[in-house]
């Protein structure tokens, strides 16, 4: 295949002082030791958990989804899932490590910091009344779903979007905030957005990702399976565990465009300028929710709680003080946080 005028040279990073810039993307990436799960295998989710009745309906009510971002009613009160939190006296949380702006590790000061790490420390305050009882657990995209399956983290807040397959594996709690996917690529890029300009380019996202599954539906000729041709090249060039792996590759002309949501690809633009977001808008809508495993309807149910304290207070609430503080800048305009939806069964 000959090579597209769009995708750069391999000779630097752009945007991040070459050779310097790589190593600091590295260092960010490798800062936390990462969970040691197995890949995740797609298999029954939530087997284990307590009330078997509880996981079969809420299978059923997945399979019969018509609105996913709709989660339990908010409640104050404890249960099983929280006592056990309790007595250990952490809440263990999935976060990212190096989502900038979202969940990201101060390269000042080694903190994990981000619009979804204040969330995790609002959960750990109600739940233990301590903002810093947390233990942070760095995971990737493609392993959200096992490190809750797997007891390995209480919650994932981890910008996870609510959908309805998702919801045959993990429950989640109400939409904490609106983004849509997108197409990041660089500035002199005959790309357009996601359409019919991505014919024949290589475009990269996260394994497990809802951009991913987008591009299963409608890649309008791309290239974003690894090994598409059989060749036995790279397995993780095109699909890669963590969204900052695609900007890498982008940085080095490996790829030629990235889909990912554009909360991240803002926090991305924010990290390399020679970048942007095409089109003047997301091609999709969607909601994070924070995860728990499958049937964790205490947890599910105080977690929303916390939501509705959180999003309290109009533009002195504290999601409105966290997305002034990170996100503002990169995704300016919201005025408020999505409204939650509670189930009726």
């Amino acid at each position: 295949m000959s090579r597209s005028k769009d995708r750069p040279g391999r000779g630097g990073l752009r945007g991040w002082g070459g050779v310097t810039g790589m190593a600091v993307a590295c260092a960010v990436t490798a800062a936390v030791t990462l969970l040691p799960l197995a890949r995740h295998s797609g298999g029954a989710a939530g087997a284990d958990a307590p009330g078997g009745g509880v996981v079969t309906a809420d299978r059923a009510r997945a399979e019969a989804c018509t609105d996913p971002e709709a989660s339990l009613p908010a409640s104050g009160d404890d249960g099983p899932n929280i006592d056990k939190i309790k007595e250990r006296g952490k809440l263990i949380a999935g976060v990212d490590q190096n989502s900038f702006r979202w969940g990201y590790r101060n390269p000042e000061n080694g903190d994990l910091e981000g619009f979804d790490i204040d969330l995790v420390r609002a959960v750990a305050e109600d739940l233990l009344g301590d903002p810093d009882a947390v233990i942070f657990r760095a995971i990737p995209t493609n392993q959200r779903i096992a490190a809750l399956e797997n007891d390995r983290v209480d919650v994932v807040v981890r910008t996870m979007t609510i959908n309805c397959k998702r919801l045959e594996q993990v429950s989640f709690s109400t939409a904490y905030f609106q983004v849509g996917q997108q197409v990041l690529a660089p500035k002199e890029s005959t790309i357009t957005g996601y359409d019919s300009s991505l014919q024949g380019k290589r475009v990269c996202s996260a394994e497990g990702s809802t951009a991913y599954e987008a591009l299963e539906k409608k890649s309008f000729g791309a290239l974003y399976k690894d090994d598409f041709d059989g060749t036995g090249r790279d397995p993780d060039l095109l699909t890669v565990p963590n969204q900052l792996d695609c900007l890498v590759r982008l940085q080095l002309g490996e790829v030629d465009a990235v889909v990912t949501d554009n909360a991240l690809a803002a926090g991305q633009a924010a990290q390399d300028p020679a970048v942007e977001l095409k089109a003047k808008k997301p091609f999709t809508t969607e909601y994070y929710g924070v995860a728990t495993k499958k049937g964790a309807d205490d947890l599910v149910a105080r977690v929303n709680k916390v939501l509705v304290d959180y999003r309290a207070g109009g533009e002195d609430s504290a999601w409105m003080r966290s997305y002034g503080k990170w996100l503002a800048t990169g995704l300016p305009g919201i005025t408020a946080p999505p409204e939650p939806k509670y189930r009726t069964d």
